[in-house]
């Protein structure tokens, strides 16, 4: 018997094993994994992405507001240049020699045959003679895009402004690829997935030096791009208009709402700036700019800015006191220019003495306020103040202060109203006093409270209870339907609606009551304005006026907040702007002129440095 004889199997199933691995191999690489197959695509096809339009933006009434216009990327390929004539690339651009070279340089470092930006948002009216020349400039092609226009130049932090998307976003969201541009701030950024549309692509057939040899399959494969949908927001275009003109040279905000709704009228943040700005070439440098200014005219004060309420306040305590019955209509509590205990003084101007709960409001005593706020923390039913100041600050809190209204719009911040810890770090564990935080009686202390919530607070009183989440979107396409259910839901405070009549009867005092009375710059001839103002302290310089109002008295359409950095009394200045927005929304004109004229003339803007 041969010993050789059956290594010619064991060979032969050698053989055969290696041709069975191959042929698995090859089937998997052909077959099963794809990214070969897509690496041989990619090298000979082009994907150039359709950028949608974004969505237009409209007013309460239909006014349009924001709207798009052409816009071209300019792209080059390196290896496709050929010389060309630099002077005329350079005024046709804007650019230097310098800045050509080196966007040049840096092309080539990132591919000799690739596509990749040379400039970016190239305006319809910069494009138009370019696009005459633009063959002779070889390996340089265009992308349309799309750049965002203005009716008007208003409502910039309510609006807000499109940018180039972050890496950041890019690796969280497979949607965006860097250099894509998304909402910002605003509603831009607010309703992002509503007014972005949905991207197209082309695809093209490329050689080894990717140029473009036709299109794939004749497009059968290309898709177009979807046109973002259209909003409608709540505010009123001319109102808003109207409000940044009365607060121009002033730095303040003022907010309106309607109170059936919670719908935002009128988002006023001053100084403001162009929302034109921020769009095309030079929103860069403008950005820069804006940033830089001392004034801060991005930063969005409705929203954002977090001040004392003054006496704006006192309307909450008098509804929390009756709620618990420590006040009464008819409690009664001496003023003598101020509230005195031992050698703590509270000071108040001069109005007639012992004042009931609605003379107190239309007065405005600081003294009946200290005396009500302390019988309510010394109450012995509460058994001490720890519990007396949690009940209050939970009612408080239920008119939506201390935390965020949680508005459609971003960055809104969530004011302040101090916690029990924060007062035990400040005195000691167990040593907290009325005394101690009499001056939150006032709206003053620690209680920082946004324009925003103090708007809403108007509107929860002009309910008689209840407030809607205030919001800026008024419509959106059937599909985002459920976006807005949060702003159709009734949110109730913590107040009984019985206690809220002589409150209100009390704001409309303050507003119709004659002589003494806080708040009759807002006095409209056939119109129950009811208003309270506010006069905040201010260490820094000069006072801030405020003012609240609703209008009218019953079945009320506007609810507003109007904060004025550094202007002193609420009537000086907050009151008679209100009373202006108020007149501008009822009646569409501006009975005395000479109001108009003071407002919009004065300049405060030095105020802070006069106290």
């Amino acid at each position: 018997m041969n010993p050789f004889q059956n290594r010619k199997y064991i060979i032969a199933g050698i053989f055969i094993l290696v041709v069975l691995i191959y042929i698995a191999r090859l089937f998997f690489l052909q077959v099963v994994d794809q990214s070969y197959k897509m690496s041989a695509s990619n090298n000979v096809l082009r994907y150039v992405t359709e950028y949608p339009s974004r969505g237009h933006i409209y007013d309460r009434n239909g006014e349009l507001l924001v709207y798009n216009e052409i816009a071209y990327d300019l792209l080059v390929i390196p290896n496709q240049l050929e010389a060309f004539d630099t002077v005329k690339f350079c005024e046709f651009l804007g650019l230097s020699k310098e800045q050509v070279e080196k966007r040049l340089i840096k092309a080539k470092k990132y591919s000799r045959f690739k596509a990749s930006v040379f400039e970016k948002q190239i305006s319809i009216e910069s494009f138009a003679p370019f696009q005459e020349w633009l063959y002779t400039f070889k390996g340089f092609f265009v992308e349309t895009r799309t750049l965002r226009k203005y009716n008007y130049p208003i409502a910039a932090h309510l609006l807000g402004y499109v940018g180039e998307v972050s890496e950041q976003k890019t690796n969280k969201d497979d949607y965006y690829k860097s250099g894509d541009y998304i909402g910002v701030s605003g509603v831009e950024n607010s309703y992002e997935e509503v007014l972005r549309g949905k991207k197209g692509v082309e695809i093209f057939m490329v050689d080894v030096h990717n140029r473009i040899k036709g299109r794939y399959k004749e497009g059968r494969y290309d898709t177009a791009a979807v046109h973002g949908d259209d909003i409608k927001l709540t505010i009123d275009a001319e109102l808003q208009k109207y409000g940044e003109f009365l607060m121009q040279n002033k730095i303040g905000s003022i907010v309106a709402l309607e109170p059936s709704t919670g719908e935002i009228l009128a988002l006023v943040s001053s100084p403001s700036y162009n929302p034109e700005l921020l769009v095309g070439r030079e929103r860069g440098d403008n950005y820069k700019i804006l940033e830089a200014d001392t004034l801060k005219p991005m930063f969005n004060r409705p929203l954002m800015a977090r001040y004392p309420p003054g006496s704006t306040f006192k309307l909450v305590q008098a509804l929390v006191g009756q709620s618990e019955n420590i006040i009464w209509p008819n409690t009664r509590f001496h003023c003598f220019y101020g509230y005195t205990v031992g050698n703590f003084h509270m000071g108040c101007h001069y109005h007639m003495d012992e004042l009931n709960l609605e003379q107190s409001i239309q007065h405005s005593c600081n003294a009946w306020y200290a005396n009500a706020f302390r019988s309510f923390l010394d109450h012995p039913k509460y058994g001490g103040i720890y519990n007396s100041y949690n009940i209050w600050r939970d009612k408080v809190t239920s008119f939506g202060f201390g935390k965020k209204l949680d508005v459609d719009l971003p960055h809104e911040v969530n004011g302040y109203i101090p916690t029990l810890n924060y007062y035990d770090r400040v005195y000691g564990e167990g040593r907290l006093r009325s005394l101690n935080i009499v001056s939150l009686a006032i709206g003053q202390g620690e209680l920082l409270i946004t324009p925003v919530q103090m708007a809403n607070m108007a509107a929860a009183i002009a309910n008689r209870g209840y407030y809607y989440t205030p919001h800026v979107i008024k419509e959106l396409p059937e599909r985002y339907n459920e976006r807005q259910l949060p702003y159709l839901v009734k949110r109730y405070t913590d107040i009984d609606s019985v206690y809220f009549n002589h409150v209100v009867e009390g704001m409309y005092l303050a507003v119709h009551g004659g002589p003494g009375s806080t708040s009759t710059g807002t006095l409209i001839p056939g119109l129950d304005v009811c208003g309270k103002t506010g006069t905040a302290e201010n260490p820094h310089g000069k006072d801030h006026s405020i003012f609240v109002a609703f209008a009218p008295k019953n079945n009320p359409k506007i609810a507003l907040s109007v904060y004025v950095e550094n202007g002193g009394y609420g009537a000086t200045w907050a009151v008679p702007i209100a009373r202006l927005m108020m007149e501008k929304y009822f009646n569409d004109s501006i009975q005395y002129k000479w109001i108009e004229d003071r407002i919009v003339n004065a300049n405060l803007l030095n105020a802070k440095e006069n106290k």
